[in-house]
């Protein structure tokens, strides 16, 4: 009790603070960056370099309520269709201004629901992909999988494509809460699917779950967590649900008033933090779990764990490009972000330029900043000596930020001669502790609560 007691007097059950897979954050891209920026971006990664690529579908059969990411529902596959041909044509110009050989190391689509696609459309799309960017030895081929979009010939088609890793939506197996944010998911239907993912060979397996959903209590999401534990994923995200219908509308059909309280939520992630590490998970970054002989969870171990706008992982490749409407690429020199609406953004790769339609150029200390906060979210500290011999700033700059942090966090974090740490109990603050390097304004309405 007392430590939820000084968690309070910090302000963490107020708190709305990014979660930080990007800095600067989405928010403060702007429109002075665009196809040109893309273009010589793309053109400046090395010969022979490796890179990630995530491709956006932004399509989906039903829009869940608790959802706010950028997708449109569709009853057809009609207007999928027509955006994989701009899709494919926009694969086809990234493949021509990519430098000689370079490959993948990591292969991702995400939405929307990537499984809407036809058997014919996912081999069709793998096919372009891989024609314009060779997959690269021991690479990582992941997709998002809705287990009610899904059957064996879609299956089968992601198999022959070469997918190694699977990525499963779980949010709640509680039937009242799933009709409350509009995702109705039996577990013998996401039961089904992992085991026709698991019989085609695939292996690794991601689950996602929420807290903080209206209606869950301890009891409920301790179901659930027992449910998906038995489905034994390699990995699991732990995410708080965001609850931002101003931004999101279709969360306004969500009831606010049946959404557990902060402190709540912070017990609703303290009872399934301890069922996944009592089930022998070790724990990565902020939310995430994963087995202890998962890359994953080698990475938290040795330092190399690394944050982008998948989340927490594990590939090295320093450039991340996002394909189709509204993805984000991240390059050595900045973010490029493609327009949003589908129609411009068809509209521009029919014209044949890329396009990007707003971003950011790394300037004065955006990457020290980006590095100190990526290795708290990772690490839980940050390395005095790496800061100042990689990343610029000053001994007494690096000092002063530090001194700063320590008089507002008090012994929610440590400072001695090789940097700052935070400790086991000053975890449930890490957003806000890396809120403190972030030097640009933050619109606080626009971010999730920090627990």
């Amino acid at each position: 009790m007392e430590t939820v007691s000084q968690l309070a007097k910090l302000g963490l059950f107020d708190a709305r603070v990014p979660r930080y897979t990007s800095y600067p954050t989405a928010p403060h891209f702007g429109s002075g960056i665009g196809s040109g920026h893309f273009s010589e971006w793309v053109g400046a990664l090395p010969p022979d370099s490796r890179v990630s690529l995530y491709v956006h579908i932004p399509f989906c059969r039903r829009l869940c309520w608790f959802c706010a990411c950028r997708t449109q529902g569709t009853s057809s596959l009609s207007p999928v269709a027509g955006y994989l041909e701009t899709l494919k044509s926009e694969i086809a110009m990234l493949g021509a201004a990519l430098p000689e050989g370079v490959k993948l190391s990591a292969l991702h689509w995400g939405g929307g629901t990537p499984t809407l696609l036809s058997a014919e459309m996912m081999l069709d799309l793998a096919d372009s992909i891989f024609r314009a960017v060779p997959m690269a030895d021991g690479g990582e081929f992941s997709v998002e999988i809705d287990p009610n979009e899904i059957d064996d010939a879609r299956l089968d088609a992601l198999a022959a494509a070469g997918m190694t890793r699977a990525s499963i939506g779980v949010q709640d197996f509680d039937p009242e809460i799933q009709k409350i944010i509009g995702r109705e998911q039996s577990f013998e239907i996401t039961e089904a699917a992992v085991n026709g993912i698991r019989a085609r060979g695939v292996t690794s397996l991601n689950a996602d779950i929420l807290y903080g959903l209206p209606n869950q209590s301890r009891a409920r999401i301790t179901d659930s967590v027992q449910k998906l534990l038995s489905l034994s994923p390699d990995r699991v995200a732990l995410y708080g649900y965001a609850h931002v219908p101003w931004m999101a509308r279709r969360q306004t059909l969500i009831p606010s008033d049946a959404l557990p309280t902060p402190e709540a939520r912070l017990q609703l992630f303290e009872t399934a933090r301890k069922l996944f590490v009592w089930d022998g998970y070790d724990e990565v970054g902020i939310d995430h779990f994963a087995r202890t002989g998962d890359s994953m969870a080698q990475a938290a171990r040795d330092g190399t764990l690394r944050r982008n706008f998948q989340g927490y992982t594990v590939d090295p490749a320093p450039a991340l490009i996002g394909l189709g409407a509204s993805a984000i690429s991240r390059f050595p020199q900045g973010y490029a972000q493609n327009i949003s609406g589908t129609g411009d953004y068809t509209k521009a790769i029919r014209e044949g330029r890329f396009a990007t339609g707003r971003g950011h150029a790394f300037a004065g200390q955006d990457l020290m900043r980006a590095r100190m906060i990526e290795t708290l979210m990772c690490n839980f500290r940050i390395d005095r000596e790496e800061i100042l011999s990689n990343w610029g700033g000053s001994a007494e700059q690096i000092k002063g930020m530090f001194a700063e942090v320590q008089r507002t966090f008090g012994d929610f974090v440590t400072v001695d001669r090789s940097g700052l740490q935070i400790p086991p109990a000053g975890r449930p603050l890490t957003r806000m502790i890396a809120k403190a390097f972030d030097a640009y304004e933050m619109d606080k309405a626009g971010h999730s609560h920090a627990i």
